[in-house]
């Protein structure tokens, strides 16, 4: 009997696609919480599902339990939590205000939400497909869950602050097409899979973990989506400076 056939008739593996089935969960009722208008409810739960996203994969190295099917399944829970998930909830917060300004203007609400999750699948399938062959150091395009932060943190952050959705549309809308392109374009962004937690680190690190815990308690909304946000923007810039870089170089040698 083949390693595979044994593998299939052992069936799957309980605990990392238990996390997995939970993260999904927290993107499925992310989406409930938007429509019934509990928008903080919501950008909660997508952020539950992101600690239950990083800790599937974890869970599964650690107990050696990766599987083929885990992975799939895994995309396709990512694709509901940082797809589906937060394009809908910022539509219900927000694009879905844009008719008032014409007919025309409510297609371009959810023509945006359908881009950014149209962006998440691709960005999703374009992952599993480079595995093992890009530099693990580095994420080419902006990470779903990153972009579902940023997305999710600015609908909280304004509810918080008592802004409602209909007052902001053209950056809601501007955040959804920002989000979604970044997603697929070739921008490379810090993984942080080389940090080895195991070795000694510098104690300032120490200071700004502690510094971005504790900020995190006093005001969640605003800081989780400034740090999502500051990621999601070190990309774009590192990339800027590359090339400013490289332009000089050339120029210095002509």
């Amino acid at each position: 009997m083949t390693q595979e056939k044994k593998a299939s008739r052992k069936g799957i593996y309980l605990l990392p696609n238990l996390l997995t089935t939970g993260g999904m969960f927290c993107g499925f009722y992310a989406i409930v919480a938007g429509m019934n208008g509990k928008f903080e409810i919501a950008a909660v739960a997508v952020f539950i599902a992101m600690i239950l996203d990083g800790l599937d994969g974890r869970v599964a190295r650690m107990t050696n339990t990766q599987s083929e099917f885990g992975a799939e399944y895994d995309s396709l829970a990512d694709l509901i939590s940082f797809g589906l998930a937060p394009a809908l909830v910022m539509y219900q917060w927000s694009l879905v205000h844009m008719q008032t300004m014409g007919a025309a203007w409510g297609k371009v609400g959810w023509m945006a939400a359908f881009i950014y999750v149209a962006c998440a699948a691709l960005r999703l399938a374009r992952f599993n497909t480079q595995i093992g062959t890009v530099d693990k150091r580095y994420f080419v395009g902006l990470p779903s869950p990153a972009a579902a932060a940023i997305m999710v943190g600015m609908v909280w952050v304004f509810n918080d602050l008592a802004i409602q959705g209909n007052a902001v549309q053209m950056p809601a809308f501007l955040m959804t097409l920002f989000a979604g392109l970044l997603m697929v374009s070739n921008v490379s962004f810090y993984s942080f899979k080389d940090l080895d937690f195991k070795n000694k680190v510098p104690f300032l690190a120490i200071l700004v973990i502690v510094l971005v815990f504790a900020l995190t308690t006093i005001d969640p909304p605003k800081v989780l989506f400034a740090v999502f946000l500051a990621y999601s923007l070190s990309g774009p810039v590192i990339w800027v400076v590359r090339k400013y870089r490289k332009l000089r170089r050339k120029q210095k040698d002509t």
